[in-house]
């Protein structure tokens, strides 16, 4: 003989009819309003972080134009010492070798 477990008999009975219930809930008109205006919500939620993306990279690359002009300037004036110093250099260098002479 078949034992039948009333137990799991109803547990089982019970999902089918949540699931039964559950699936016309989720078809319903209501159900789709609800899912509707959830994706608007969502659609409105990636337009606001798009707008806040654009302008940190906006910003982001005013700050690397700008490092990158402060270096440039820099590398500049560094050279511009650099030929000086090596100008004032050659200078001693001829003043030294004409006193030797």
């Amino acid at each position: 003989m078949i034992k039948i477990d009333k137990k799991h008999s109803g547990v089982f009975a019970a999902g089918v009819l949540f699931g039964t219930a559950g699936i016309k809930l989720l078809s319903s008109k209501d159900a789709k309003k609800v899912y509707t205006n959830c994706t608007a919500a969502v659609l409105r939620a990636k337009d606001c972080v798009m707008k806040t993306v654009s302008k940190v990279q906006e910003n982001a690359e005013d700050i690397y134009a700008e490092a990158q002009q402060i270096n440039e300037d820099r590398a500049a004036a560094e050279e511009a010492f650099e030929d000086t110093a090596e100008e004032e250099n050659f200078k001693e260098t001829e003043e030294t070798a004409a006193e030797e002479e």
